[in-house]
């Protein structure tokens, strides 16, 4: 008989807990697809397209497609990171160049970049603390050995960096998140007494120049300019020939932990997004493990920041160590901190692969895992300066100063086609490509609309279906294009 009690008392709690776990399966994410349409937006190689409206498509049944069919399978109801951003850099020498434009080529400029509508609506920023080599010359706040930072003045950036990046703030709508970046300390704080060539930052100024952090930071917002976060160091581990600043991994572990983040929770500042790393993909997550598995050091952390030059080695561009670090760290963001073009040519102004470049890259590291994606310069004059030691490269927009004239290459509208149509608050959401010539990467925003980035970088005309829950919108992708299909 007890051994009866027993077997019922098991089979009871048993059908217990499997009631318990019943109620807490959730039913799955309802999205249809009906009534809508599908609004298609091109930029092309050999053709006018320029995020130019080609088409409006209507979806048809299709339950099942057949592997002969091409598709981009988009599920709604599957979701990712949201996005916290799209932008670009607002550097000393985009100021300087900006400077040299009349006033209606400055205006639309700003619009080109800051307005949703008529422009591709930027919603980052970032900007240097000090100078670096997007810079006419080298500069610091503060003079020789004043520890107390007491001569500390932003006197140098009032004359075009700030004016810049208030316009920008209002071009905006009000509203700019800005993050800021030193490229070295001064020059007495690093123990080769230089702003160039790396060195170190010398352990007796370390809680210094945590305070020049805050002192920046609040400086800035008293003129009106919000800082929305800031990072540790420009590329860290980069002995340059302009400003830059070694970090190994275990110096930034350790100045974070013991300086900074402590310094801007005393100041006040715990709020604003400290970024680590800021620096290549190669050894994102070295950096990212050695950080952030000190619970001390990474509790003062918001993101990991990235650049994509880890190219310079002949290496490709390394995807998978960004995913890697979002999967060992998922409740820190990844933020894309600066990329460009270097090496500059006037010649190749119009070269195709430009734009193919930030696609490529901006389709793979949002599928990785990345929140936040930001451009270098966001302007830039005829010789792709100014830059104090003659490290020229390519920018978005490119102004002919000496004939007062706005050059916009094809990268322009590659990044359009992701920051005008995937907004701040928007998830990332399931999307696949049933070809290798069609890359992809898709959004749900906040206020419904589905937005699909489809990329052909072949010689080829593709015919292919957008496919969502059992209905399928067809189009055809063009030659080295980059296409946006909004959904609504």
């Amino acid at each position: 008989m007890k051994h009866n009690l027993s077997l019922l008392l098991i089979l009871a709690t048993a059908f217990n807990v499997a009631a318990q776990n019943k109620k807490t399966v959730k039913p799955a994410a309802v999205y249809s697809v009906a009534n809508k349409k599908v609004t298609v937006f091109t930029t092309a190689e050999k053709t006018e397209y320029r995020i130019s409206k080609t088409e409006t498509l209507n979806f048809v049944a299709n339950k099942q497609p057949f592997e002969t069919e091409p598709c981009i399978f988009v599920d709604p109801t599957i979701k990712y990171q949201s996005l916290v951003g799209i932008g670009g850099a607002l550097t000393d020498a985009s100021a300087e160049t900006f400077a040299k434009l009349s006033k209606k080529n400055q205006q639309e400029l700003l619009q080109a970049y800051y307005n949703p509508d008529k422009g591709i609506g930027y919603t980052l920023a970032r900007t240097n603390i000090a100078s670096c080599d997007f810079s006419s010359g080298s500069y610091t706040y503060v003079q020789d050995n004043d520890k107390d930072l007491k001569t500390f003045s932003v006197a140098h950036d009032q004359d075009y960096k700030i004016p810049l990046i208030k316009q920008a703030i209002t071009a905006a709508g009000g509203k700019l998140p800005l993050f800021v970046s030193p490229w070295s300390p001064p020059a007495w704080m690093k123990d080769n007494n230089s702003l160039l060539q790396g060195g170190h930052l010398l352990p007796a100024f370390r809680q210094s120049w945590a305070n020049h952090y805050v002192k920046f930071i609040k400086t800035y917002e008293g003129m009106g300019i919000p800082i929305w976060g800031l990072s540790v160091q420009n590329e860290p581990m980069a002995k340059q020939k302009w400003e830059s600043c070694l970090f190994t991994a275990e110096e930034e572990r350790d100045f974070i932990k013991n300086f900074l983040g402590p310094t801007l929770q005393k100041s006040g500042l715990a709020t604003k997004k400290l970024i680590a790393w800021d620096h290549n993909r190669d050894q994102i997550f070295q950096r990212a493990s050695t950080i952030l598995n000190d619970k001390d050091a990474a509790k003062y952390v918001w993101g990991i920041g990235f650049h994509w030059y880890e190219t310079w080695t002949g290496s490709a561009m390394q995807f998978g160590n960004v995913k890697q670090t979002h999967e060992a760290y998922p409740d820190k963001a990844l933020i894309f901190t600066e990329g460009c073009k270097e090496k500059y040519d006037v010649n190749k102004l119009d070269d195709w692969t430009l734009g193919e470049r930030y696609g490529y890259s901006m389709i793979n590291d949002f599928n990785s895992g990345t929140a936040a994606w930001t451009d270098w310069n966001i302007l830039l004059d005829e010789k792709g300066g100014p830059n104090h030691v003659g490290n020229f490269c390519f920018a978005l927009v490119h102004a002919d100063t000496k004939n007062d004239k706005l050059i916009y290459t094809n990268a322009y509208y590659y990044m359009g086609h992701f920051s005008k149509f995937i907004r701040p608050g928007a998830k990332r959401i399931g999307s696949a490509s049933s070809r290798d010539k069609l890359q992809t990467t898709a959004f749900l925003n906040t206020d419904g609309k589905l937005v699909v980035v489809v990329m052909n970088q072949t010689d080829d005309k593709l015919k292919y279906s957008l496919w969502i829950k059992g209905e399928a919108a067809t189009t055809t992708s063009l030659p080295h294009s980059i296409t946006t299909l909004v959904v609504e």
